[in-house]
Formats: structure tokens, sequence, C-alpha cells
């Protein structure tokens, strides 16, 4: 018994660590691949996606069995200034992304964020075509995510 509470912990541990999405259709052509993720662009900074968040994604990707897009990932305080971003901004600690999936509409990934329990926060952004998820903490007894620009 013991052995498999060890290997359903370890399987959940490293479960982040991989994505389940689907193959990259031509809709992912122009893309940057970097550590097995697809960038919006070669600014976009993946290098540091903690585990949760990447655990996150992946729940995305299952959902919709496409792969996510990062807009933006890790930013620096010069770049988080530079992007607008709040001095707090979970995107400094690794812990936020911005998001979009080709061929999946933005209002239903609102939907899927505000329902899935491993969303903390949830940003919309009236006029782009991608959202804003991190992985904070909660308030104790909020059942959505934490929402702000116009979700």
């Amino acid at each position: 018994m013991f052995r498999l509470i060890v290997a359903l912990c370890c399987t959940s541990l490293l479960a982040g660590c991989f994505s389940l999405g689907g193959g990259a259709p031509a809709s992912y052509n122009g893309y940057v691949q970097r550590y097995g993720m697809y960038l919006a662009s070669t600014d976009v900074d993946n290098s540091c996606i903690s585990p949760k968040l990447k655990t996150m994604l992946g729940s995305f990707e299952r959902k919709f069995g496409r792969k996510v897009v990062l807009n933006s990932g890790y930013r620096d305080p010069i770049r988080n200034i530079l992007a607008g971003g709040q001095d707090s901004s979970f995107h400094m600690k690794c812990m936020a992304a911005d998001i979009f999936i080709p061929g999946i509409d933005k209002r239903t990934m609102i939907a899927f964020a505000m329902k899935n329990p491993q969303v903390g926060g949830l940003g919309c952004y009236p006029g782009h075509n991608y959202i804003h998820v991190d992985v904070r903490d909660r308030p104790r007894g909020w059942g959505k995510p934490i929402t702000f620009s116009g979700c």
C-alpha cells in the first residue's frame, strides 16, 4: 500500500513536467518552441515556470486537446514595468502566464478557468486574444479565481 501511495505522489509531481496536449498542427507555425512550450515570440521568457503553474497550464491542454501558447511568462522587474505590470506581479515570481490556445475562443478559456481549482488569479484583456492565469493562493472560502481586468 505504501508503494502505491509513493508511486501516485511521484506521478502527480511529475505530471507538471510533461505536457499531455496533442501534437502541433499547422496553426502553431510561426510560434517559438522552448522547453517544451510554445511562445508567441522570442521575447517571452519561460525559463522559470513553476511546477504548480506548469501543472495548471497542462490542465488547459488536457481540457482542450491543444497546446497552450504563452504570450507572457516570467518578467524581470524592468520587463514588468515596461509591460505595465503591478509591483507585486506573479509574473516576477514565476507563477503567472498570459496564454491563448489557437482555435479556442477566449470566452471558452475564461469559462474553464473560472471552474478550474488550480487557477488562483484570472485576468481578461479586452481586445486581446489571451488571458492572464496565475497560481496564487485563493482567499479562504473563495470558490472562483480572483478576477481582474474585465473578467
